[in-house]
């Protein structure tokens, strides 16, 4: 969930309002006549039976006409006056039944028709890497999702107020969850924004998994989740870090060491082989950064104390590779975005409220804001102006190209969360050199997305989109 002001970003870094599409609704139909003759005008009885068969065939391909331009309502009564004194009422009512089913049939394929095109557009598809990952035999399938608290959905109804109430409904939104994690078959899950915990849980151990918690300090209600497939990794290590204690807020991120069994690696995850040479160790981090977009300094520190226990771990381990995924609340064009993939940043040369990109500069604006001590100091760790950090990381998603419709330059997805006030990619999977990307699920595009009017809706139980992919092992593999 995100609480900023109501932005689309594009990928040149720039924004304009949103606004849901208007619907029109249709005009009134005009009436047809009924047509009766006037009074003066009658004819007789023998001839008049001959030609009302006429005019009642001549009005009603008229009507037909009119039907195809339009819904119009046609009762019985209206029917035998069109006739009166001139055929037989049964013969009408045939008639006008036979031309009302006709319609009625063509409405229906064409609602049909309409129908199985927005079920087509609203399905979420796997795009494949575009270089041979053939060789690579270990893989693993990674989910990144914030789930939307329930009582952060309580809290914050303006966010969706074209949300249909059953559509924010806890029940109903983890059926939907449970549903696409079925669909995705994920071996390993990151969660944000859990605050039902237990009931999730209970609902993952029938399929398969286990999973380890932590929630945020403070007064809030929601944490962050790491799931598995029992059957098929192993739980090493666990940690956490509750950044209240290094004066960061309330937030917290997660860091698990797990092992592939090597009697599940590659044929029991989709590979050729019956077993690798070696087991696969890997480090799995979860976060859920800050939303302030005034508090660039406090989402560096976090993010820097983050990568820096992602690393201490995997030399810990045997220099093993890194998975990371999360919720950022920072922009793909963002000063964040760019430490994440370049390993550095010159914070003087960012603004603070700028560096998660959740707030445009103003064009008139040539100066910088300086950044106070302690600023540098939550930022940095140490005071300094310039932080780095020594994972190589690469973005899931922009390793494997996508359509102009869901993606934007940097090769992110346009949109992983949508409500009355945001729509824009705040979500990231980030792995190093030693994985490689063999298949990411696209997210939707942004005019599919924007018929919903916001998320959650019927077929999305969240705010945000779920990021999966599939990553393999680039290397012989690592004894543990």
């Amino acid at each position: 969930m995100h609480l900023s002001r109501f932005t689309y970003s594009s990928d040149k870094g720039l924004s304009t309002p949103y606004a849901p599409p208007k619907f029109k609704s249709p005009g009134n139909m005009g009436r047809i006549g009924d047509g009766r003759y006037p009074p003066a005008e009658q004819p007789s009885r023998s001839s008049a039976s001959k030609r009302s068969r006429t005019s009642q065939f001549d009005v009603g391909q008229h009507r037909s006409k009119k039907k195809q331009r339009g819904t119009i309502r046609q009762t019985e009564t209206e029917t035998e006056t069109l006739t009166l004194n001139h055929t037989s009422t049964s013969y009408t009512r045939t008639y006008a039944t036979s031309s009302t089913f006709s319609y009625n049939r063509r409405k229906e394929k064409r609602h049909k028709g309409k129908s199985k095109r927005t079920s087509a557009e609203d399905k979420r598809k796997w795009v494949y890497s575009t270089h041979d990952v053939s060789p690579y035999l270990d893989r693993v399938v990674f989910m990144s999702y914030n789930i939307l608290g329930v009582k952060n959905a309580a809290n914050h109804e303006d966010l969706y107020h074209n949300v249909a109430p059953k559509y924010l409904d806890w029940d109903y939104r983890k059926r939907l969850i449970r549903k696409e994690i079925r669909e995705y078959n994920p071996g390993i899950m990151c969660f944000q924004e859990v605050d039902c915990y237990d009931d999730l849980d209970y609902l993952l151990q029938k399929e398969g998994f286990k999973g380890v918690y932590q929630a945020r300090t403070g007064d809030a209600c929601d944490g962050c989740a790491i799931f598995w497939n029992r059957e098929l990794f192993d739980l090493l290590h666990e940690e956490s870090i509750e950044f209240q204690e290094f004066d960061l807020r309330n937030n917290v991120c997660q860091l698990c060491v797990f092992k592939m069994n090597v009697k599940n690696s590659s044929k029991d995850m989709g590979a050729s082989n019956s077993e690798s040479i070696s087991s696969r160790s890997f480090v799995v981090g979860n976060i859920h950064v800050l939303f302030n977009p005034n508090r660039g300094d406090i989402k560096l520190g976090q993010v820097r104390l983050f990568l820096e226990s992602a690393q201490r771990l995997s030399l810990e381990w045997g220099d093993i590779p890194v998975v990371l995924a999360g919720d950022l609340n920072s922009m793909p064009q963002s000063a964040m975005y760019q430490f994440l993939t370049s390993s550095k940043l010159d914070i003087q040369m960012h603004e603070r409220k700028q560096i998660s990109g959740q707030i445009y500069p103003s064009q008139n604006r040539s100066f910088k804001s300086r950044w106070s001590d302690e600023e540098l100091r939550l930022a940095t760790g140490t005071g300094a102006s310039h932080l780095i950090h020594q994972l190589q990381l690469r973005s899931a998603y922009a390793g494997v190209p996508g359509s102009s419709g869901t993606r934007d330059n940097s090769g992110e997805p346009l949109v992983t969360s949508y409500h009355s006030k945001f729509m824009g990619t705040v979500d990231y999977i980030w792995h190093t050199t030693d994985f490689v990307p063999v298949r990411v699920l696209d997210t939707l595009p942004i005019d599919v997305l924007s018929r919903t009017r916001g998320l959650p809706s019927k077929k999305w139980g969240s705010d945000h989109l779920a990021l999966v992919c599939e990553l393999a092992f680039t290397d012989g593999g690592s004894e543990t």
